[in-house]
């Protein structure tokens, strides 16, 4: 063997601890699923690899086998791809399942995701937009400001276990730092396994949700057993030490309260290009890149080429996150969102920011037949940021010669695609133009942002 060949630099491979492959292969990736593993074919049947990427020659374990396919995960690259990072920044990836694309060069992952979605409008939409628009991109570490963390106690790994969970697996991979998450958070996570240790009841504690603001951090720890005195005293040591807020939550999703502060200022983030400020509870939905949804709000404005006649219709509109900038630049505006809460959060939130035109509902978005969720309400423009299901049923109480534009803010490219259908060819819109929007740097999960436009 030559000094060159011995000197060629390897990708580091990790796999979870105890994994038992049923076999191994060797294969050439052709491409990449929407979940980022590697698709080849051996003998013709499929084969799908974690952790590989097109163009390369892997050797891989099979992890499971069907008949028309096997999923495995690759143990070598014998032929790597120029879009291969050789060695990805976090020692956990390959074993933690809180990222999937880290072995990916950035560039590469955004012609990824972009691929995604244009294959979902391809083959479940039969559409295509007529422009693609430059994607919206933040800093591709330290961006997350919401996640569940999970904790554990491991005597045989030696105590608490604190991060996210394996891949494929409910156990906790036991991480001292994440770079994904905000500095501000990742940074306190062995003090955080430190703590759960010490306290009375370490083994009752599954899981610390994170919620941060532009200025507060709140951690909401879960604990299914009462804490002591002395557990209370050291929860709030750790709160004034690492300048967090410390909730509990000792049943479901409304018994969260504040532990330290007792009176804590409230969460909250800026949209500085339209003087606004919103509010959250730590449970309420928010988007984990604040940069991005910055972007984000500014690139749907442009799109719907707002004017001081506008009249505009805001669906699933939660705490006012689009509605309010919206506001700015138009007549007025009509929220509809289906959780009570959310929307009594949006109220406030418009009062605070002192916008006077708009008028949040509370109103069933899942609902086909029947009288429309905005009533009578009248408008030319609409904004749709649904959940992953989509909003289907709430574009069918759109009529054909309705708003003149839409546009749709989508965080999963089927439904996205199954809507854009409906929308080109039941309702006779034109596609007009799409981006792809990466939320989630070093995932494979993709948002997108669409706009269809009423054909004159």
């Amino acid at each position: 063997m030559s000094q060159a060949i011995a000197d060629k630099p390897h990708a580091v491979i990790r796999q979870r601890p105890g994994v038992r492959f049923k076999g191994t292969g060797k294969v050439r990736i052709e491409s990449m699923s929407h979940d980022a593993r590697g698709v080849g074919h051996v003998d013709g049947k499929t084969v799908f690899v974690e952790g590989a990427l097109p163009g390369e020659l892997v050797e891989y374990g099979v992890l499971r086998k069907k008949p028309s396919f096997d999923n495995g995960s690759v143990t070598n690259v014998i032929e790597a791809s120029p879009d291969r990072v050789l060695s990805p920044r976090c020692e956990h990836f390959g074993i933690c399942g809180g990222c999937s694309l880290q072995h990916l060069e950035e560039a590469a992952q955004l012609r990824y995701k972009q691929q995604i979605v244009q294959e979902s409008f391809e083959k479940i939409g039969h559409v295509q937009p007529e422009n693609w628009l430059e994607p919206l991109t933040s800093a591709s570490w330290g961006y997350r400001r919401k996640a569940r963390i999970g904790a554990r106690l491991v005597p045989k790994k030696g105590g608490v276990l604190v991060g996210f969970r394996e891949k494929r697996s409910s156990y906790i991979t036991d991480i001292e730092y994440c770079h994904v998450l905000d500095d501000r958070v990742a940074k306190t996570l062995p003090a955080m396994r430190r703590l759960i240790a010490d306290l009375s009841c370490p083994d009752q504690i599954p899981q610390i949700e994170v919620a941060a603001g532009d200025e507060e951090i709140v951690l909401v720890f879960r604990h299914l057993v009462a804490f002591t005195r002395e557990d209370l005293d050291d929860l709030k040591l750790f709160a004034r030490t690492h300048d967090v807020q410390v909730w509990l939550q000792p049943g479901g999703p409304d018994s969260i309260k504040p532990l330290w502060p007792e009176k804590p200022p409230p969460l909250k983030y800026a949209l500085p290009e339209f003087d606004i400020e919103i509010q959250f509870r730590p449970t309420d939905f928010t988007q984990v890149n604040a940069e991005v949804n910055r972007k984000m709000i500014v690139r749907a404005i442009e799109l719907l080429a707002l004017d001081d006649n506008d009249e505009l219709l805001d669906l699933f509109c939660g705490l006012g996150n689009f509605t309010l900038p919206l506001a700015r630049g138009c007549k007025q505006v009509l929220g509809i969102e289906g959780d009570e809460i959310l929307v009594a959060g949006a109220r406030e939130n418009a009062k605070r920011n002192a916008i006077g035109n708009v008028k949040f509902v509370t109103g069933d978005l899942y609902q086909e037949t029947g009288f429309p969720p905005w009533g009578e309400a009248r408008f030319n423009k609409v904004l749709i940021d649904p959940p992953r299901s989509g909003a289907l049923e709430v574009i069918k109480h759109i009529p054909a010669n309705g708003p003149e534009r839409i546009v749709y803010v989508s965080c999963y490219p089927s439904t996205l695609a199954r809507d854009a259908d409906y929308l080109v060819n039941e309702l006779g819109y034109r596609f007009e133009s799409a981006c792809v929007m990466d939320m989630f740097p070093q995932t494979s999960h993709v948002e997108s942002i669409a706009l269809f436009t009423r054909k004159r």
